[in-house]
C-alpha cells in the first residue's frame, strides 16, 4: 500500500504548504528514544517531506530487492526504459550538518552486476560536486580511529590511484589500501554518492622535481602509461553500472608546470624534450572525456609557484594547448590548484595591493614579487586567464583545502608552528617594515611558500563544500588529511616511494625555497601512508575550527563553521558497502629501515582521585620514541577547565603534544585544556596525546588532575 519511493518524512525541518511536520526519528543523527531502545533511527540522510518522491531511496530498495529484480523489468504493454534518474543534492532549506561515522556492516565488495534493473546515465551537469561525495572507507576507517576523528571521519576525500598495482588494489602496500578502483566505485553506488574522486597519477618520470613522490615508470615508459595505466582506468570507470555516478579524474598534479619552472631538474628537462607529460595527459583527457559521466579537473600547481608573471601566463597557455591535443577543451570540467599543499585560502590581513611606508608588500622576502599572496584569489585569476585562452567560459576550479586552515599556530625554532599554539593572526603586521607587516599578519605559517612536505602547524581548512565562490566548483579535500606527503629519512619499501629531504626536519633548503629549513614534521612515514601526529596537529589547528564536542559512537557530528556559501552535505550513516578493517595507525621512529613497533598490551597508570582525574596508556613504542595517550575524565560534577601535571621518568622528553597546551620546567610537565575541551560533563572524558623521544620509553609517569 506503501508506494515505494515515496518518503516516510523529512531528514529535517523543511518549510512546506502541505502542513507536514517534522519528527526526529527521520533524521538519520537521531539516537532515539524509549520507543526504539534509544538506538539510532537507521533513516537515510537527505530526505524530502513525507509523501514525496525520494529518488535515492527507491533506487535504494530496487538494489536491494529480495527476491532480487530481473535484469528486464517485466511490463503489460510495450516496454518501458526507465527516465533518467537524478540523485538528489543537499537539502538546503534547513542548515546541514555532517553525519556521524561511516558505521556500515561488513558486506563482501561486489564484482560486476549481474542481475538488477538497468542504470540510466546520470545527466551531465555544470559542476558535479553539488550532491553528496563518496567517503572513502579505508581514509575513514584510519581518521575514526583517531582520538576525534570521528569529527571528520565522514568528509569525501579523493582516492589516489598513483601506480598500476592500485587499479586493483593493493593489500600488502605500506601506503594504498586492498581495495581497487572498481571496489571504490562500488562502494560509492552503495552509499548513494552522487560523485566519487579519483587522483590520476602516475606519469612516466612523475613529479620530476620531488624525490618523495617519484613514481614507478621511467622517463620512456609512456606506452605503458597508456596500455596499463589509463586504458584499464578508462575501462572501469566506463562499466554500465556506473553510469548513474558522477566520477571526477583530479589529473596528474605537480606535472606540466615543471616543465616551466624546473627545467634545471635533468627528469624534469627530459619529460619536456620527449613529450611524455603534454602526450601523456592528453592521452588521459582523451579517453576519460568520451565518458559521459566522467569529469575531468588538471593540476594547476598554486600560486606560491606560479603566480609570477613570468609563469602565470606560460602555465596557462601550455595547459590550454595539452587540452587542445586531447582532441577537444570541452574534456576538461575545470582546474585545481593548491593539491596537497598548504597555501592559505585567504589572507585577510595582507593584500598584494598594500604599501608600507610607501613601500610595496611585493618586495617582502615571503611574497617575493609574487602576484598574489592567497589561493583564492589566484584561482579566479587563472580560470579567467584561461577562459580568455579559449576555455569555454563556465570552466570551473578546485581548490584543495585540506591542510589550508592555520588556526592556532605559534612559530617556533625551526618549526612555523607548534601543535596546541594559540595565535593566529588578528589583524596586520607592524608597519615597521614590508617584513614586519607581511609576517605579522599572514595565515600562513609556513618558512617559506615553497615548503610543501608535512608541515609543522598546519590545520584542516574549509570542509568540503560546492560553489563557494565566484568560479570555484568546490573546496575539496583531494589529499586525505593524515596522508603522509614523505619519509623524514629514508624507508625500504615496496611501493617505489623515495626520499626527499624537502621532508626532512632538519634540512636547511635549497633554491627552490629560499635555502630555508624545511618546516616539515619528524617521524613521517613515506608518501600516502597514515601520519597519526600529522592527522592531530590538522585537527587541533583546524580552521574554521572543529566543534567542542568528540562525540561517542553514534553521537551527531557537526564538522562545520558558519555556512557562508553553498553548502555540501559530507555523508550520513551508510547501510551498505563495503567496510575495510585497516590496522590502526602506525607512528613510525626515525630510522632508515622502517620503525619496530611495539604495542603493547594497555601500560596504564590509574587515576587519580580529585575534580577530574588522569589515566595515561602507552599507544605504542619504538627505538628511541613512543606515543602516549592521557583520558582526562571528569569528576561527579562538569568541569570546565583541566590541568594535568606529571614528572617525565629519567631518560624521556616530549616531542610534540596535540589536544592540550604543553608547559615544561625541567621534568615537570604540565598540560593544560584547550579553549574547545576544558568543559566537560559529570563523568566524561576528553584526551589528548603526545609523541615522547628518550631511552624509557616503557616507564609509565604518576598523573595528577586538577
Amino acid at each position: 500500500m506503501k508506494p515505494p519511493g515515496e518518503s516516510d518524512g523529512s531528514s529535517s525541518a523543511i518549510p512546506n504548504n502541505d502542513g507536514k511536520g517534522f519528527d526526529r526519528m527521520c533524521d538519520p543523527t537521531y539516537t532515539g528514544n524509549d520507543r526504539n531502545g534509544n538506538n539510532l533511527t537507521g533513516a537515510l540522510p537527505n530526505a524530502p517531506i513525507s509523501g514525496s518522491w525520494f529518488s535515492a531511496q527507491f533506487q535504494q530498495l530496487m538494489t536491494n530487492a529480495y527476491p532480487p529484480l530481473t535484469n528486464v523489468v517485466p511490463t503489460t504493454g510495450a516496454p518501458v526504459t526507465s527516465a533518467p534518474v537524478t540523485t538528489q543534492g543537499p537539502v538546503t532549506s534547513a542548515p546541514v550538518t555532517t553525519q556521524g561515522p561511516v558505521t556500515s556492516a561488513p558486506v563482501t565488495t561486489r564484482g560486476p552486476v549481474t542481475s538488477g534493473p538497468p542504470v540510466s546515465a546520470a545527466p551531465r551537469v555544470d559542476n558535479p560536486y553539488v550532491g553528496r561525495g563518496y567517503v572513502n572507507p579505508e581514509w575513514s576507517t584510519k581518521a575514526a580511529a583517531e582520538p576525534g576523528g570521528t569529527r571528520v571521519s565522514n568528509s569525501p576525500t579523493a582516492v589516489w590511484l598513483d601506480r598500476i598495482a592500485a587499479i586493483e588494489g593493493t593489500a600488502g602496500s605500506q601506503s594504498n589500501g586492498p581495495m581497487g578502483l572498481e571496489d571504490h566505485l562500488d562502494a560509492a553506488v552503495a552509499q548513494g554518492a552522487t560523485y566519487a574522486q579519483f587522483v590520476i597519477y602516475n606519469l612516466p618520470g612523475r613529479d620530476c622535481s620531488a624525490l618523495a613522490s617519484n613514481g614507478e615508470l621511467g622517463t620512456g615508459d609512456l606506452a605503458r602509461y597508456k596500455s596499463e595505466y589509463i586504458d584499464p582506468i578508462a575501462a572501469i570507470e566506463g562499466l554500465p553500472k556506473f553510469r548513474g555516478i558522477r566520477i571526477i579524474n583530479i589529473v596528474e598534479i605537480d606535472s606540466l608546470p615543471n616543465l616551466l619552472t624546473n627545467t634545471n631538474i635533468d627528469t624534469c628537462a627530459t619529460m619536456k624534450a620527449n613529450g611524455g607529460y603534454v602526450d601523456g595527459i592528453a592521452y588521459a583527457l582523451n579517453k576519460f572525456g568520451a565518458l559521459s559521466n566522467v569529469y575531468n579537473y588538471v593540476d594547476a600547481a598554486h600560486h606560491g609557484w606560479i603566480g609570477w608573471d613570468t609563469n602565470f601566463g606560460p602555465t596557462a597557455e601550455l595547459l590550454y594547448s595539452t587540452v587542445v591535443k586531447s582532441g577537444s577543451v570541452n574534456n576538461v570540467s575545470g582546474f585545481i590548484t593548491n593539491t596537497a599543499n598548504y597555501s592559505a585560502l585567504t589572507e585577510p590581513y595582507v593584500k598584494i595591493t598594500d604599501t608600507v611606508n610607501g613601500t610595496s608588500v611585493r618586495q617582502s622576502k615571503w611574497i617575493d614579487w609574487n602576484q598574489y599572496v592567497d589561493e583564492l584569489s589566484f584561482a579566479q585569476a587563472f580560470r579567467t586567464k584561461l577562459v580568455s585562452l579559449g576555455f569555454p567560459s563556465n570552466i570551473g576550479m578546485l581548490i584543495d583545502t585540506s591542510r589550508n586552515g592555520w588556526g592556532n599556530c605559534t612559530p617556533t625554532t625551526n618549526l612555523p608552528c607548534a601543535a596546541g599554539g594559540a595565535a593566529r593572526p588578528t589583524g596586520p603586521g607592524p608597519s615597521t617594515s614590508v617584513d614586519a607587516y607581511v609576517n605579522g599578519g599572514r595565515i600562513d605559517r609556513r618558512i617559506h611558500a615553497g615548503n610543501w612536505c608535512n608541515q609543522a602547524g598546519a590545520g584542516l581548512g574549509e570542509r568540503p563544500t560546492a560553489a563557494p565562490a565566484s568560479g570555484i566548483d568546490a573546496y575539496v579535500w583531494v589529499k586525505p588529511p593524515g596522508e603522509s606527503d614523505g619519509s623524514s629519512a629514508a624507508i625500504p619499501n615496496n611501493d617505489g616511494k623515495g626520499f626527499d629531504r624537502m621532508c626532512d626536519p632538519t634540512y636547511s633548503g635549497n633554491d627552490r625555497n629560499g635555502n630555508s629549513m624545511s618546516g616539515a614534521l619528524p617521524n613521517a612515514p613515506i608518501s600516502g601512508s597514515w601520519f597519526s601526529a600529522q592527522f592531530q596537529q590538522l585537527m587541533t589547528n583546524a580552521y574554521p575550527p572543529l566543534t567542542n564536542v568528540i562525540p561517542t559512537t553514534g553521537a551527531p557530528v557537526t564538522t562545520q563553521g558558519p555556512v557562508t556559501s553553498a553548502p555540501i552535505t559530507t555523508q550520513g550513516p551508510v547501510t551498505s558497502g563495503p567496510v575495510v578493517t585497516t590496522p590502526g595507525p602506525v607512528t613510525s621512529g626515525p630510522v632508515t629501515s622502517g620503525p619496530v613497533v611495539t604495542t603493547p598490551g594497555p601500560v596504564t597508570s590509574g587515576p587519580v582521585s580529585g575534580a577530574c582525574s588522569a589515566t595515561y596508556k602507552l599507544v605504542s613504542s619504538w627505538q628511541g620514541g613512543f606515543q602516549a595517550e592521557v583520558t582526562v575524565k571528569a569528576g561527579s560534577s562538569a568541569i570546565t577547565k583541566w590541568t594535568v601535571r606529571w614528572t617525565l621518568p629519567s631518560g624521556q622528553n616530549i616531542s610534540q603534544l596535540w589536544s592540550g597546551q604543553l608547559t615544561t620546567s625541567g621534568s615537570n610537565v604540565s598540560v593544560a585544556n584547550m579553549s574547545w575541551n576544558g568543559s566537560i560533563a559529570a563523568n566524561g572524558t576528553t584526551t589528548f596525546g603526545f609523541l615522547g623521544g628518550g631511552s624509557n620509553a616503557t616507564a609509565v609517569p604518576t598523573l595528577t588532575c586538577a
